[in-house]
């Protein structure tokens, strides 16, 4: 009698996907928030040395939520420079968009969770091609410029307006970033690549 072979199956991105994701979230815990706040001050000196950034007149930036790489000292750096701010937001029905960033007293957290949003005009998805660098959120990051998200697919649907060749720049913790000849992050056929990656390690260019 032959015994049965049996075939393991490589897990599903989708599945890798959320492991990971839970696995960088508790890891994200363990910082005290004088040093996130540290951190969120050496990503805004980084990204301000990135000349798509410090030459644009409008960057779309996301507003970071407790635990997340800080974004807030960007965004008002670049708001005190003069230049356009958009933020995410959601409208009516979940409907994606944004708004423009007036100052920290006007981000406001409409639902629990939800990161931060400007309460001025809410401005459609194609407002995103106004702007000349786009900085967005990553749980990880790899040297083939792949970006894990959070999983909603907020941004790789956001991020379908933006202008060809305008720079897509992530921002995460330096754990967080898998730099060549480290084990790549499962990609779909829906993943939008990253042009870079900033941690408070440094910049790196990326292929995407």
């Amino acid at each position: 009698m032959t015994p049965q072979s049996h075939t393991t199956r490589a897990p599903a991105p989708e599945d890798v996907k959320a492991q990971l994701r839970t696995s960088i979230r508790k890891a994200r815990l363990h910082r005290s928030e004088r040093r996130r706040a540290d951190l969120a001050e050496t990503l805004r000196d980084l990204a301000l040395q990135v000349p798509a950034i410090a030459e644009a007149s409008c960057v779309s930036v996301y507003a970071s939520r407790p635990h997340e790489p800080g974004s807030l000292p960007l965004i008002s750096a670049l708001h005190d420079r003069g230049v356009r701010v958009l933020i995410p937001t959601l409208g009516d029905g979940l409907q994606r968009g944004w708004s423009l960033y007036q100052g920290a007293e006007d981000l406001i957290e409409r639902a629990p969770g939800r990161p931060p949003e400007p309460s001025g005009t809410f401005l459609p998805a194609a407002a995103i091609q106004e702007a000349d660098a786009i900085v967005v959120p990553a749980l990880a990051v790899d040297a083939d410029g792949t970006r894990l998200g959070q999983g909603g697919g907020w941004y790789d649907r956001a991020l379908e307006e933006v202008r060809e060749g305008v720079p897509i720049i992530a921002m995460t913790f330096a754990a967080e970033f898998r730099g060549p000849g480290e084990m790549r992050l499962p990609r779909e056929d829906h993943d939008v690549p990253v042009h870079a990656v900033i941690t408070p390690e440094g910049t790196t260019p990326l292929p995407a």
